[in-house]
């Protein structure tokens, strides 16, 4: 699919406009674009061939022509006209967390700052140092910026690397020759951010099913072909690696490849202490195999119960297996809805009925409608009178519903002061609060953290989202005491959120299993602005598992009228 090279390109043409000072609006329609394409779980070129590119909210006439040239003819003249007068490099340069465009025009007007590499000789030769607006703040967040630019570029966001997998394995699964297929590596575990994508298989003939992976369409480049193994580069810029054993050995290949490194070194060092060894071909006793062919066979062998992939990080779950205490995960069936959600009332693109017409074919039970607030004006923040009418309306919608409801919510603001958007007479209409920050996040951490707890203390707020504000690729977030707020949490009975959105992912793993040993309970939440982000629960679950999360840990497991209580709650 060619969804993340064409939004990769209404991305910088956002950027290479904001750094010539262009019109905000249609800075934000490109970026809106950008969103909308790369997110989608569609092929665009199935949309462009069937002209029903212009269906997809937020995609105009004039959008939809750039797509189609670009399908055509591989090129894009809005792309080309924008570039005009700006180096590549420059715009690259924007990717950097800290840097944005005014930052870049002034170090190329002032130091002749072009590309990365001009970027680094200049700190290190300290010339930023007394420029306007630079001071040693900021000169810090810089360095650390080029650190995240560079760590992110070596890895892949699992958002981008799922679907794929996803791809390549129905492409491949009705293989005749092929008996097991399985995602391995990080992936498989579930980690925000992979390095490449490892897929296993069992089967006959390795040669021709290698064969059938390197000529899969999508295929940009093909690295290898042998007899067992496959490598290729696709079109998303992702290389994939594929790995043929006998069906004998699929299951301790799968768990070769799949454990962490230091999930792998423990198993062998208890291996060896019974006299056994473990290899990717089997488990052995001497030169006797004693299993191999499913993965619980290696566990079996050593004595404990089947650790879920996602466990697999050498943090106790090694011992809890031993002692048949591994937590029962999550499942992505458990999900009953979805509980942050924005639509075409704020800056979301997808109507109230779009969204419940998606969410049912999901089989959620319900699903929030939490459009920004106020202040936040960017994102079309709703005024009172117009969360007055929204609730109105989704009122009258739920009366169409038979064994769905869809629940009014916000996502209010948590401002800087540390008071909430909305007053409390307007928020007790509500099902669920939701409170979060948007603005004041270079604030000390001590007043970040008391922001967020004056939120919590809120009796109407039920869930904080996204709590450490950080975006995987773009930024690590504000500085807040997360102790203390987990603590307060726990003291209100306050919700936080894993937020699915694949370059959030926040909380994350750590964090979460931190939150549920604090008896905290956690909402899982796409955050989606329209439907074709709401896959990404899947994302949000993983991270869950990872977090030792069980079904009674998340609020979205509960039924309705038990999500109703719960939220109603802290009220009383």
């Amino acid at each position: 699919m060619k969804n993340h090279e064409i939004a990769a390109l209404f991305e910088r043409i956002a950027n290479v406009l904001e750094l010539k000072g262009e019109n905000t609006f249609r800075i934000n329609s490109y970026r809106k674009a950008a969103r909308v394409i790369g997110d989608l779980t569609v092929d665009v070129e199935v949309l462009a061939r069937e002209g029903k590119l212009t269906d997809i909210p937020g995609i105009g006439e004039g959008t939809a022509e750039k797509i189609v040239e670009y399908i055509n003819t591989g090129k894009m003249s809005k792309y080309e006209e924008a570039m005009k007068g700006i180096s590549e490099e420059t715009v690259n340069l924007m990717q950097i967390p800290g840097l944005g465009p005014k930052t870049v025009a002034m170090l190329h007007k002032e130091l002749g700052i072009v590309g990365l590499s001009d970027l680094e000789n200049a700190l290190h030769a300290d010339k930023l140092k007394g420029l306007f607006g630079i001071g040693d703040k900021k000169i810090e967040n810089i360095v650390k910026g080029i650190e995240l630019f560079k760590t992110s570029q070596q890895r892949i966001s699992i958002g981008m690397a799922y679907p794929v997998v996803k791809r390549i394995i129905e492409g491949l699964r009705h293989n005749p020759r092929i008996k097991n297929i399985q995602a391995a590596g990080s992936l498989r575990r579930m980690k925000e951010t992979v390095g490449d994508i490892d897929i296993l298989v069992s089967g006959t003939a390795g040669a021709d099913i290698v064969k059938s992976f390197v000529n899969m369409k999508g295929v940009t480049q093909i690295l290898a072909a042998g007899d067992t193994k496959g490598s290729v580069r696709v079109e998303e810029g992702v290389q994939a690696d594929l790995r043929v054993v006998h069906e004998d050995e699929f299951g301790a290949a799968l768990q070769y490849f799949t454990g962490s490194k230091e999930h792998n070194i423990h198993l062998r060092e208890i291996a060896r202490k019974k006299g056994m060894k473990i290899s990717e071909y089997g488990i052995f006793r001497g030169d006797k195999k004693i299993g191999g062919r499913l993965e619980e066979d290696i566990y079996k062998a050593l004595g404990m119960d089947w650790i879920p992939p996602e466990l697999r990080e050498n943090r106790g779950e090694i011992e809890a297996a031993q002692e048949g205490k591994l937590p029962r995960l999550i499942e992505l069936s458990d999900i009953k809805g979805d509980l942050h959600n924005h639509s075409n009332w704020s800056d979301g693109t997808p109507t109230f009925e779009e969204m419940a017409a998606h969410a049912m074919k999901m089989g959620y039970k319900y699903l929030v409608i939490s459009d920004h607030s106020r202040s936040l004006h960017v994102a079309n923040g709703l005024k009172d009178d117009e969360l007055l009418e929204e609730i109105e309306e989704i009122d009258k919608l739920n009366k169409k519903f038979k064994g769905f409801t869809l629940l009014k919510a916000t996502e209010v603001d948590i401002k800087t002061d540390g008071s909430i958007d909305f007053p409390d007479k307007l928020l007790e209409k509500l099902d669920v609060v939701i409170a979060s920050i948007h603005s004041g996040f270079k604030q000390e951490k001590e007043k970040i953290t008391e922001r967020m707890i004056a939120a919590i203390r809120n009796p109407y707020v039920n869930i904080i989202a996204h709590p450490t504000g950080r975006l995987i690729s773009k930024r690590e977030g504000y500085e807040v005491d997360l102790d203390k707020v987990i603590e307060a949490c726990a003291e209100t009975g306050t919700a936080l959120e894993i937020n699915c959105f694949y370059d959030r992912l926040d909380l994350n793993d750590i964090n979460c299993r931190k939150a549920r040993e604090s008896g905290v309970m956690i909402a899982i939440s796409t955050d989606a602005h329209h439907v074709d982000q709401m896959w990404m629960i899947e994302l949000g679950v993983g991270i869950a598992r990872r977090g030792w999360l069980e079904a009674r840990d998340v609020i979205n497991t509960f039924s309705v009228d038990k999500l109703k209580a719960f939220c109603k709650k802290k009220r009383k």
